[in-house]
């Protein structure tokens, strides 16, 4: 080989491979056409290869052109890792988060307190993962993220756990629905109502029938989901009327009839982190944000806090 190729020369050569033409390949580059063929010729020359066959006016890769593209490609793929290994630790610097999240919470909600937790904190960077409660718990305690959002308690001496106060649990019903002339719903309106409630191994399931054992209650199943949004896309759908945690409820806010559940049926929904996480101020931040986003919602569909909460 006369001389090493430089990295003109293989940017050229990796420009025409992709775009398929020399035009399209100068475009990419910035430079003219006649500047590529030179390129291309002092890289043949320098390698005494043929990289490209000449068919009809036209470029087209050789073998030996293939091969060298190919492994061009694996050198560049190693530098755009080198890359994004350079902005992940200058974004460490500024701030990082990873935040788990149950899959019904994975929609509007924690889009807008993503959106709230970044108004103020800009530079900071959100790894958000969904996963289940029992996973998400695991996930803390091996530090793959700072913060949980589960619809449980924990009660793990090295997690900190706090109620989300996402208020107590409310009856929805379809939009029009007799229950809109109410200012509550209770156990015996929905005696018989055609009922959309969660699967069997719920928690939340098994804790409304536990309260309403009490009130001769029947509740009227006529389909279960596993996940809250599709609950209440069930119940927008003018199917029946469920009773929910006020969150899940707030994508479908203006195609349902949303009233008070009494007696009071707390949530689950909680918030946790590491007791000794180093990430305090990010964590401290992002609870904020997730209260705030919640306060809003409630505001929106005219729901408010327990006061246990």
């Amino acid at each position: 080989m006369k001389r090493a190729p430089n990295l003109r020369q293989i940017e050229a050569l990796k420009a025409v491979i992709e775009c398929g033409t020399v035009s399209r390949a100068a475009e990419i580059l910035h430079i003219s056409q006649p500047a590529v063929s030179k390129l291309l010729a002092h890289l043949e020359e320098d390698t005494e290869l043929a990289l490209f066959d000449r068919v009809k006016g036209r470029l087209i890769p050789s073998e030996h052109g293939m091969r060298l593209y190919k492994e061009i490609d694996r050198v560049f793929a190693g530098i755009k890792q080198i890359e994004r290994a350079v902005d992940l630790i200058r974004r460490e610097e500024l701030g990082q988060i990873s935040v788990g999240v149950m899959p019904a919470l994975s929609g509007p909600f924690i889009s807008h307190t993503n959106k709230r937790f970044l108004a103020r904190h800009g530079d900071a960077y959100i790894s958000v993962v969904i996963r289940s409660s029992q996973f998400i718990v695991e996930w803390l305690l091996s530090k793959q993220v700072d913060i949980g959002l589960i619809n449980r308690n924990t009660d793990n001496p090295y997690i900190e756990c706090v109620p989300l106060r996402g208020g107590d649990l409310v009856c929805i019903a379809p939009a029009g629905h007799r229950f809109a002339a109410k200012q509550e719903v209770e156990p015996a309106d929905i005696d018989g109502e055609p009922y959309i409630g969660f699967a069997a191994d719920n928690r939340i399931r098994q804790k409304i029938e536990s309260t309403l054992d009490g009130y001769g209650t029947r509740l009227n199943y006529i389909m279960d989901a596993t996940l809250a949004p599709a609950v209440c896309e069930m119940v927008a759908n003018g199917l029946g009327i469920a009773i929910v945690d006020p969150v899940f409820a707030y994508g479908q806010r203006d195609q349902i009839t949303i009233r008070p559940f009494r007696p009071n049926i707390a949530s689950d929904l909680s918030l946790c982190w590491l007791r000794d996480t180093k990430n305090r101020h990010l964590v401290d931040a992002y609870v904020e944000a997730t209260r705030a986003t919640v306060q809003d919602m409630q505001l929106r569909m005219g729901v408010t806090c327990s006061p246990s909460s």
